[in-house]
Protein backbone atom coordinates (compact mmCIF):
# COMPACT_ATOMS: atom_id res chain seq x y z
CA UNK A 1 0.00 0.00 0.00
CA UNK A 2 1.30 3.44 -0.93
CA UNK A 3 -0.41 5.72 1.58
CA UNK A 4 -1.31 8.02 -1.32
CA UNK A 5 -4.81 8.42 0.09
CA UNK A 6 -3.54 10.24 3.18
CA UNK A 7 0.07 11.32 2.58
CA UNK A 8 0.11 14.76 0.99
CA UNK A 9 2.55 17.51 0.14
CA UNK A 10 -0.04 20.26 -0.34
CA UNK A 11 -3.36 21.58 0.89
CA UNK A 12 -5.67 24.44 -0.04
CA UNK A 13 -7.87 26.17 2.51
CA UNK A 14 -9.91 29.38 2.52
CA UNK A 15 -10.47 31.79 5.39
CA UNK A 16 -14.09 32.25 6.48
CA UNK A 17 -15.89 35.33 5.19
CA UNK A 18 -17.92 37.72 7.32
CA UNK A 19 -20.94 36.45 5.37
CA UNK A 20 -20.44 33.05 7.03
CA UNK A 21 -23.35 33.96 9.31
CA UNK A 22 -25.59 33.43 6.26
CA UNK A 23 -24.19 29.97 5.58
CA UNK A 24 -26.40 26.96 4.94
CA UNK A 25 -27.37 24.74 7.86
CA UNK A 26 -29.72 21.80 8.32
CA UNK A 27 -30.72 22.89 11.82
CA UNK A 28 -30.27 26.43 13.11
CA UNK A 29 -28.24 26.25 16.33
CA UNK A 30 -27.16 29.87 16.15
CA UNK A 31 -24.91 31.97 13.94
CA UNK A 32 -21.20 31.16 13.98
CA UNK A 33 -18.88 33.62 15.71
CA UNK A 34 -16.53 34.90 12.99
CA UNK A 35 -13.61 35.69 15.31
CA UNK A 36 -13.73 32.25 16.91
CA UNK A 37 -14.14 30.60 13.50
CA UNK A 38 -11.04 32.46 12.28
CA UNK A 39 -9.06 31.23 15.30
CA UNK A 40 -10.18 27.64 14.78
CA UNK A 41 -9.31 27.94 11.09
CA UNK A 42 -5.83 29.25 11.91
CA UNK A 43 -5.31 26.32 14.30
CA UNK A 44 -6.44 23.92 11.59
CA UNK A 45 -4.01 25.37 9.03
CA UNK A 46 -1.23 25.23 11.62
CA UNK A 47 -1.93 21.53 12.16
CA UNK A 48 -1.66 20.87 8.43
CA UNK A 49 1.57 22.84 8.17
CA UNK A 50 3.06 21.07 11.17
CA UNK A 51 3.36 17.94 9.02
CA UNK A 52 5.61 19.76 6.54
CA UNK A 53 2.90 20.33 3.94
CA UNK A 54 2.66 23.47 1.84
CA UNK A 55 -0.71 25.07 2.63
CA UNK A 56 -2.23 27.70 0.35
CA UNK A 57 -4.67 29.87 2.30
CA UNK A 58 -7.09 31.74 0.06
CA UNK A 59 -8.81 35.04 0.83
CA UNK A 60 -12.45 35.02 1.97
CA UNK A 61 -15.21 35.13 -0.65
CA UNK A 62 -17.96 37.37 0.71
CA UNK A 63 -20.33 36.47 -2.13
CA UNK A 64 -20.24 32.82 -1.08
CA UNK A 65 -20.99 32.35 2.64
CA UNK A 66 -20.12 28.63 2.58
CA UNK A 67 -16.89 29.00 0.59
CA UNK A 68 -14.73 28.21 3.63
CA UNK A 69 -15.75 24.58 2.97
CA UNK A 70 -13.42 24.21 -0.01
CA UNK A 71 -13.55 20.42 -0.15
CA UNK A 72 -16.95 20.47 -1.83
CA UNK A 73 -15.57 22.35 -4.86
CA UNK A 74 -13.08 19.79 -6.16
CA UNK A 75 -11.53 16.35 -5.97
CA UNK A 76 -7.72 16.36 -6.07
CA UNK A 77 -5.89 13.19 -7.10
CA UNK A 78 -2.24 12.52 -7.95
CA UNK A 79 -3.04 12.45 -11.66
CA UNK A 80 -5.23 15.55 -11.86
CA UNK A 81 -8.16 17.43 -10.37
CA UNK A 82 -11.90 17.29 -10.98
CA UNK A 83 -13.97 20.44 -10.44
CA UNK A 84 -17.27 19.53 -8.79
CA UNK A 85 -20.76 20.91 -9.36
CA UNK A 86 -22.24 21.63 -5.89
CA UNK A 87 -25.83 20.63 -5.28
CA UNK A 88 -26.79 23.77 -3.36
CA UNK A 89 -27.63 26.57 -5.87
CA UNK A 90 -25.98 29.22 -3.69
CA UNK A 91 -22.68 27.33 -3.92
CA UNK A 92 -22.43 26.76 -7.67
CA UNK A 93 -20.02 29.67 -8.13
CA UNK A 94 -17.53 28.27 -5.60
CA UNK A 95 -16.32 25.61 -8.03
CA UNK A 96 -15.60 28.22 -10.70
CA UNK A 97 -13.60 30.24 -8.16
CA UNK A 98 -11.53 27.17 -7.30
CA UNK A 99 -10.67 26.15 -10.87
CA UNK A 100 -7.93 28.78 -11.46
CA UNK A 101 -6.40 27.97 -8.08
CA UNK A 102 -6.13 24.31 -9.06
CA UNK A 103 -4.44 25.37 -12.30
CA UNK A 104 -1.46 26.52 -10.21
CA UNK A 105 -0.81 22.87 -9.38
CA UNK A 106 -2.39 20.77 -12.14
CA UNK A 107 -2.23 20.68 -15.92
CA UNK A 108 -5.05 18.15 -16.19
CA UNK A 109 -8.29 19.55 -14.75
CA UNK A 110 -11.66 18.01 -15.54
CA UNK A 111 -15.09 19.42 -14.80
CA UNK A 112 -18.48 18.00 -13.83
CA UNK A 113 -21.07 19.80 -15.95
CA UNK A 114 -24.79 20.51 -15.96
CA UNK A 115 -27.15 18.77 -15.19
CA UNK A 116 -25.15 16.68 -12.74
CA UNK A 117 -24.47 17.49 -9.08
CA UNK A 118 -21.69 16.20 -6.87
CA UNK A 119 -19.84 17.62 -3.86
CA UNK A 120 -16.47 16.65 -2.44
CA UNK A 121 -17.95 16.05 0.99
CA UNK A 122 -19.61 12.95 -0.42
CA UNK A 123 -16.34 11.47 -1.72
CA UNK A 124 -14.00 9.20 0.25
CA UNK A 125 -10.84 8.15 -1.60
CA UNK A 126 -9.15 5.03 -0.27
CA UNK A 127 -6.18 3.07 -1.56
CA UNK A 128 -8.35 0.80 -3.69
CA UNK A 129 -11.43 2.78 -4.69
CA UNK A 130 -13.36 6.04 -4.58
CA UNK A 131 -16.55 5.73 -2.55
CA UNK A 132 -19.24 8.32 -3.26
CA UNK A 133 -22.47 8.66 -1.32
CA UNK A 134 -25.68 9.87 -2.86
CA UNK A 135 -27.18 12.69 -0.80
CA UNK A 136 -29.23 15.85 -1.10
CA UNK A 137 -26.12 17.39 -2.72
CA UNK A 138 -24.84 14.49 -4.86
CA UNK A 139 -26.87 12.60 -7.47
CA UNK A 140 -26.31 9.26 -9.14
CA UNK A 141 -25.79 11.20 -12.36
CA UNK A 142 -23.03 13.19 -10.70
CA UNK A 143 -21.38 9.99 -9.54
CA UNK A 144 -21.57 8.56 -13.07
CA UNK A 145 -19.98 11.78 -14.37
CA UNK A 146 -17.15 11.43 -11.87
CA UNK A 147 -16.68 7.79 -12.82
CA UNK A 148 -16.26 8.81 -16.45
CA UNK A 149 -13.91 11.66 -15.51
CA UNK A 150 -11.44 9.46 -13.62
CA UNK A 151 -11.72 6.22 -15.60
CA UNK A 152 -8.52 6.71 -17.60
CA UNK A 153 -6.65 7.47 -14.37
CA UNK A 154 -7.43 3.92 -13.28
CA UNK A 155 -9.89 4.57 -10.45
CA UNK A 156 -12.88 2.47 -9.48
CA UNK A 157 -15.83 4.56 -8.30
CA UNK A 158 -18.41 2.86 -6.07
CA UNK A 159 -21.77 4.45 -5.32
CA UNK A 160 -23.16 4.03 -1.81
CA UNK A 161 -26.14 5.51 0.03
CA UNK A 162 -25.61 8.20 2.65
CA UNK A 163 -27.80 7.54 5.72
CA UNK A 164 -31.08 9.49 5.86
CA UNK A 165 -30.72 12.77 7.70
CA UNK A 166 -26.94 12.91 7.14
CA UNK A 167 -25.79 15.85 5.00
CA UNK A 168 -22.68 14.35 3.41
CA UNK A 169 -21.21 10.87 3.14
CA UNK A 170 -18.12 11.98 5.06
CA UNK A 171 -20.21 13.50 7.84
CA UNK A 172 -20.31 9.94 9.18
CA UNK A 173 -16.95 8.49 8.12
CA UNK A 174 -13.30 9.21 7.40
CA UNK A 175 -10.16 7.40 6.32
CA UNK A 176 -7.58 6.55 8.98
CA UNK A 177 -5.09 4.52 6.92
CA UNK A 178 -4.87 2.09 4.00
CA UNK A 179 -7.17 -0.44 5.66
CA UNK A 180 -9.09 1.48 8.32
CA UNK A 181 -12.13 3.74 8.36
CA UNK A 182 -13.58 5.68 11.28
CA UNK A 183 -17.37 5.55 11.09
CA UNK A 184 -20.53 5.85 13.09
CA UNK A 185 -22.21 2.59 14.00
CA UNK A 186 -25.31 3.58 12.01
CA UNK A 187 -23.25 3.94 8.85
CA UNK A 188 -21.15 0.82 9.35
CA UNK A 189 -24.38 -1.16 9.77
CA UNK A 190 -25.14 -0.51 6.11
CA UNK A 191 -22.32 -2.85 5.13
CA UNK A 192 -20.74 -0.35 2.75
CA UNK A 193 -17.35 -0.72 4.44
CA UNK A 194 -17.07 -4.48 4.00
CA UNK A 195 -13.43 -5.35 3.42
CA UNK A 196 -12.13 -2.53 5.62
CA UNK A 197 -11.28 -2.45 9.29
CA UNK A 198 -13.77 -0.10 10.96
CA UNK A 199 -13.35 1.83 14.19
CA UNK A 200 -16.59 3.23 15.60
CA UNK A 201 -17.06 6.65 17.11
CA UNK A 202 -18.16 6.53 20.75
CA UNK A 203 -21.88 6.66 21.45
CA UNK A 204 -23.02 10.27 21.49
CA UNK A 205 -19.85 11.38 19.67
CA UNK A 206 -21.00 10.70 16.12
CA UNK A 207 -19.82 14.16 15.02
CA UNK A 208 -16.25 12.98 15.57
CA UNK A 209 -16.56 10.75 12.49
CA UNK A 210 -15.51 13.61 10.24
CA UNK A 211 -11.77 13.70 10.85
CA UNK A 212 -8.87 13.70 8.41
CA UNK A 213 -5.76 11.60 8.22
CA UNK A 214 -3.12 14.04 7.02
CA UNK A 215 0.37 12.57 6.88
CA UNK A 216 1.24 11.39 10.39
CA UNK A 217 -1.69 13.16 12.09
CA UNK A 218 -5.32 12.32 12.60
CA UNK A 219 -6.87 15.78 12.90
CA UNK A 220 -10.23 15.62 14.65
CA UNK A 221 -12.72 18.08 16.11
CA UNK A 222 -12.19 18.89 19.77
CA UNK A 223 -14.71 17.82 22.37
CA UNK A 224 -15.01 14.07 21.76
CA UNK A 225 -12.74 12.55 24.42
CA UNK A 226 -13.81 8.92 24.20
CA UNK A 227 -13.31 8.75 20.44
CA UNK A 228 -9.98 10.55 20.79
CA UNK A 229 -8.92 7.98 23.40
CA UNK A 230 -9.96 5.12 21.12
CA UNK A 231 -7.86 6.50 18.28
CA UNK A 232 -4.91 7.13 20.57
CA UNK A 233 -5.04 3.56 21.88
CA UNK A 234 -5.19 2.32 18.29
CA UNK A 235 -1.84 3.98 17.67
CA UNK A 236 -2.83 7.15 15.83
CA UNK A 237 -1.27 10.56 16.50
CA UNK A 238 -4.35 12.63 17.31
CA UNK A 239 -4.49 16.42 17.00
CA UNK A 240 -7.70 18.07 18.21
CA UNK A 241 -8.86 21.34 16.66
CA UNK A 242 -11.82 23.49 17.69
CA UNK A 243 -14.79 23.07 15.37
CA UNK A 244 -17.76 24.56 17.23
CA UNK A 245 -18.42 27.31 14.68
CA UNK A 246 -18.02 25.19 11.55
CA UNK A 247 -20.31 22.60 13.15
CA UNK A 248 -23.10 25.20 13.27
CA UNK A 249 -22.97 25.06 9.45
CA UNK A 250 -22.68 21.26 9.30
CA UNK A 251 -18.93 21.55 8.64
CA UNK A 252 -16.10 19.37 9.88
CA UNK A 253 -12.40 18.69 9.48
CA UNK A 254 -12.49 17.37 5.93
CA UNK A 255 -14.64 20.25 4.66
CA UNK A 256 -12.00 22.87 5.40
CA UNK A 257 -9.27 21.78 2.98
CA UNK A 258 -8.34 20.17 -0.29
CA UNK A 259 -5.47 17.76 0.35
CA UNK A 260 -3.22 16.48 -2.43
CA UNK A 261 0.19 15.76 -3.89
CA UNK A 262 0.30 17.37 -7.34
CA UNK A 263 2.20 15.71 -10.16
CA UNK A 264 5.67 16.98 -10.94
CA UNK A 265 5.82 19.51 -13.71
CA UNK A 266 8.71 19.62 -16.10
Amino acid sequence: MSGKSYRFTHAISRRPAASITDGLRAVDTGAPDLALFEQHHADYVAALRSTGAEVTVLDPLEDYPDSVFVEDAALCLPEGAVVMRPGAPSRLGEAAEMAPVLARFYDDIRTITDPHYIEGGDILTTEKEILVGTSDRTTSGGIDALRAAVADWGYTVREVATPPGVLHFKTDCSLLDEETILATERFDASGCFAGYRVIHTAAGEEAAANTIRFNELVIMPAGFPRTAETLDKAGYAVREVGNSEAAKLDGGMSCLSLRFSPPARG
